[in-house]
């Protein structure tokens, strides 16, 4: 059998193109000694892919040209020769753009929760990386207090909308959405149970998030960096504190935006901290379980945006960029692969 896999072609420059990437065939993978063969099913696909495409440093390596596009992924074990995994876990590691991955001790899987009652795009969306650097954004480094007045950049994505419904759930007084078109901001609001979402494209952010917030932002969970960022400076509570989650505005930028309101931090003895979900790996289960929870009991809502074909993988990269996904943006790579 043949594994179909998406490479990296040529380092891209803004949004990817066709020539960004390339759709290429090899031999399906055999696993070896202490190995497992995952087929997998579905590709979740977040804005930090794009960083990796980038020759620049980072928190991971930069994709390598003619290397499978890196992204975590779930799939099924249909061959194991390891004692760690049976044949039916399903599983969550990373994948990468392909149809066919090898688990090892150098690329390692978790077995998924059963018995959650969840699909996998659900257990993907809200158990999964999303859910969970939410989660401890919010409550960890963000160490949400009650009676805060929170913000939410990103508010209609994957890792916002979870973010407002978490602080929302454990105590904030105000929950403040940001997030781009009058349609994903009616979305916030009546799906996602925020108090108020701004439109980053209309005129006067700044002016209109004062007299939102007009005792300032006590903690603000930040996705796009740039200008937004610069505007919520400029109106934070005493001990703010912001937390930075993503930068997305500034991932496709030729010209990064340079912040003018890091005074504010001094003045207002405010906290600006950045983390990965990956600190959190062993805490994991705990942020699934409260999730599941607040799935269960209907204080958390999500939706998920499905896009069907391993070859439009970057198609739906973009979708991110362009701000026209709604909630967490999955590859479905094969059908059939179902969480048990």
């Amino acid at each position: 059998m043949e594994n179909r896999q998406i490479v990296l072609a040529e380092r891209p420059r803004g949004l990817i193109d066709a020539s960004t990437t390339t759709l290429v065939t090899t031999p399906r993978p055999v696993p070896g000694a202490g190995e497992a063969l995952i087929k997998v099913g579905l590709l979740s696909i977040d804005p930090t892919i794009r960083t990796w495409m980038d020759d620049a440093p980072g928190y991971m390596p930069a994709i390598q040209l003619g290397e499978v596009v890196r992204s975590g992924g779930t799939g099924v074990v249909v061959e194991s020769k390891t004692p760690h995994l049976e044949v039916g876990d399903v599983v969550f590691g990373m994948t990468g753009w392909q149809e066919w991955v090898i688990a090892s001790d150098t690329n390692r899987f978790a077995i998924l929760p059963k018995g959650l009652g969840l699909d996998l795009a659900t257990v993907m969306n809200v158990l999964g990386v999303t859910g969970i650097t939410a989660y401890f954004g919010v409550l960890d480094v963000g160490q949400l207090k009650e009676g805060d007045v929170v913000v939410v950049s990103g508010a209609a994505g994957a890792t916002g909308s979870v973010a407002g419904q978490v602080a929302k759930a454990r105590g904030a007084k105000k929950v403040v959405g940001i997030a781009g078109g009058a349609q994903k901001c009616v979305e916030v609001v009546e799906r996602y149970g925020f108090d108020e979402c701004l439109d980053y494209r209309e005129a006067h952010l700044r002016r209109r998030l004062r007299a939102a917030c007009p005792e300032g932002v006590d903690l603000y969970f930040d996705n796009v960096g740039g200008v937004v960022l610069d505007d919520v400076l400029a109106n934070l509570a005493m001990r703010a504190r912001i937390v930075l989650c993503g930068a997305i505005s500034q991932y496709n930028a030729t010209e990064r935006h340079g912040l003018e309101n890091t005074a504010s931090l001094i003045t207002r003895r405010a906290r600006m901290e950045g983390f990965l979900v990956f600190d959190y790996t062993h805490r994991y289960d705990e942020a699934r379980a409260a999730l599941a929870v607040m799935v269960a009991t209907g204080e958390l809502r999500h939706q998920e945006h499905v896009v069907s074909g391993l070859e439009h993988a970057p198609d739906a990269l973009n979708l991110l960029f362009r701000g026209e996904n709604h909630g967490k943006t999955l590859v479905s790579v094969d059908e059939s692969v179902l969480l048990g």
